[in-house]
């Protein structure tokens, strides 16, 4: 298939999905949403591929949602609409259901919509250049594509509070440190992470593997859709997201 938005690479085992609007910092689309979730379950359907890398063009992983993307549409209460929701919750569930290892490959900045994104991933290594974090309060925006469900369970409610209410970004050896990824490595060693974590999971059993994610994610979702749920279903009035956003209407 071709894409526009992405690169899709085959090779060892491993399929490489690379977000590629290095322009935008990847900042994410519908097109590319739509996009990631087509490659995702065309690796999970192939029987070469073992595990499947999730990472980004030039100097970002990908920079959150492209406000530019929604054009003139107005944003009520904080919501970014069903124009990016919706693809993004299948994205992150097909993440989350495909019986294979993914692995998101965080090369550098990683905010917002796409840290929501790899909370979905099996494994997440880091860039130290990596700068991570929760920018919806920034822009009066609300989470709605499982922020408020999976963050707490990933660093703990303190944390999560602390990195939505401030809106600051983190390192990611502080990330390491609270646990929101596996490990951060220099730059330049980021590919031998990934290779040497690859090399780890292809010797086992990939049938256990399976088994493994099927029932890790049950078990999580068992409270986790429940959390889900609150925060899809949930109304809030948010009257001052078009102010903060005007810049990006220039």
């Amino acid at each position: 298939m071709t894409y526009e938005t992405i690169i899709y690479r085959k090779a060892s085992g491993m399929a490489t999905i690379t977000m590629n609007r290095p322009q935008a910092m990847n900042a994410i689309t519908p097109d590319m949403l739509g996009e990631l979730k087509t490659a995702v379950l065309e690796a999970g359907q192939d029987q070469d591929v073992k595990i499947i890398v999730l990472t980004g063009a030039g100097k970002a992983f990908c920079a959150g949602v492209d406000l530019k993307s929604l054009g003139n549409r107005k944003l009520i209460n904080g919501k970014v609409g069903d124009i990016l929701d919706i693809p993004a919750r299948e994205l992150i569930q097909a993440i989350c259901s495909v019986p294979k290892v993914v692995i998101a490959l965080v090369n550098g900045f990683c905010f917002t919509g796409a840290l929501e994104i790899i909370l979905g991933c099996d494994i997440v290594i880091a860039s130290e250049d990596a700068k991570i974090g929760d920018t919806h309060a920034k822009w009066s925006l609300r989470p709605t594509w499982g922020m408020s469900a999976r963050l707490p369970r990933r660093v703990g409610f303190l944390k999560a509070k602390e990195l939505s209410f401030t809106a600051e970004s983190i390192s990611a050896r502080e990330a390491e440190r609270i646990g929101l990824v596996n490990m951060a490595v220099p730059a330049d060693g980021l590919l031998t992470a990934l290779e040497t974590m690859a090399k780890k999971i292809l010797s086992n059993s990939e049938q256990s593997i399976v088994a493994y994610k099927h029932l890790y994610n049950t078990n999580v979702s068992l409270t986790l859709e429940k959390s889900l749920e609150l925060e899809f279903g949930s109304e809030f009035v948010i009257s001052d997201t078009e102010e903060r956003l005007a810049q990006f209407r220039k």
